[in-house]
C-alpha cells in the first residue's frame, strides 16, 4: 500500500498551523520542520504529530531537505502553515497514487486576498513527489525536482497567503534581499533599464496576461505589489553592486 508523508516548514505559524495539520491528517507521517518559533507554533503541532524536527533556519531548499531526508513515505506532500489540502484534492490525491502516471504532480495554487481567492492570480507548482530523488534547490524561490514525468491535479490546494497588504510588502521586501544576493552571487548585474522594465513587466504579466484585471481591486493590488517586489529586488542588486549593503 502507498504511503504519504507530509513536511510542513514553520515559523511563527501559530495562527495558522492548526487549520493545515488538521487538513492533512489523511497522511501517514506527518513532519513539522520549525525554525525556533517563539509563539505557539510547536505546542500546537505537538497535538497533532510526534515528529517535530527544529532546525535553525539558514534557507528554504535546505531546510525542507532536511526534513525530506526524515521522511518514510512513498510519496512526499509539502504544505504551508498557511495552506489547506481540501476533501476534493485530498480524495484525488489518494486515487492518483493509488494508480501513479508520473513521478510528481503539480498543484494548482489560487491565492487568497482581501476576503477572496484570486483565481486568476495562480500558480502550478510541483508539491506533490515520489520521495525517492526528490531534492529542493534554490535559496528563495526554492524548486523542488523529481524523477520522472510531471503530472498536474486538478482540484486546487487553498493558499491564504496574503495575510494584509502591510505583511505583504513586508514579505516582498524581505525576498528581494535573498533573491538579490543569490543573482549577485552567480554574477548577474543590474541595469537602469532592468529598474524600470522588469517590474513592468511584472505588472503587465500579472494584471493582463495572467487575467488579474479579472479579480477586481485584490487583482490590481496584487499585481502593483508584484512589481513592487521585482523593482526592491534589483535595487538591492544595485546596492550589493556599490557594496552597500
Amino acid at each position: 500500500m502507498v504511503t504519504v508523508s507530509v513536511i510542513i516548514p514553520t515559523y511563527n505559524e501559530a495562527a495558522y498551523i492548526e487549520g493545515a495539520l488538521q487538513s492533512v491528517l489523511f497522511a501517514d507521517e506527518i513532519i513539522v520542520i520549525d525554525s525556533y518559533s517563539t509563539d505557539e507554533t510547536v505546542s500546537i503541532a505537538k497535538q497533532y504529530t510526534n515528529t517535530i524536527l527544529l532546525r535553525e533556519f539558514d534557507n528554504f531548499s535546505a531546510q525542507k531537505n532536511h526534513a525530506l531526508q526524515k521522511a518514510t513515505g512513498d510519496w512526499v506532500l509539502f504544505v504551508d502553515a498557511d495552506e489547506r489540502v481540501t476533501h476534493s484534492l485530498e480524495n484525488e490525491i489518494k486515487e492518483t497514487l493509488a494508480n501513479p502516471k508520473h513521478g510528481g504532480y503539480k498543484l494548482n495554487f489560487p491565492h487568497f486576498y482581501m476576503n477572496r481567492f484570486l483565481y486568476h492570480h495562480s500558480d502550478d507548482v510541483l508539491r506533490l513527489v515520489q520521495r525517492n530523488g526528490a531534492s529542493f534547490s534554490g535559496s528563495v524561490h526554492e524548486k523542488l525536482q523529481c524523477t520522472g514525468s510531471i503530472g498536474k491535479l486538478r482540484h486546487p490546494m487553498l493558499h491564504y497567503t496574503y495575510k494584509g497588504l502591510q505583511n505583504y510588502i513586508t514579505k516582498k521586501e524581505s525576498y528581494a534581499w535573498f533573491q538579490a544576493e543569490q543573482r549577485f552571487e552567480k554574477g548577474e548585474r543590474t541595469t537602469w533599464a532592468k529598474l524600470v522594465i522588469k517590474p513592468c513587466y511584472r505588472f503587465f504579466s500579472s494584471y493582463i496576461v495572467k487575467g488579474g484585471f479579472r479579480d477586481g481591486v485584490p487583482g490590481l493590488t496584487v499585481a502593483a505589489v508584484n512589481a513592487y517586489g521585482v523593482f526592491q529586488r534589483y535595487v538591492k542588486l544595485r546596492l550589493l553592486q556599490k557594496g552597500m549593503r
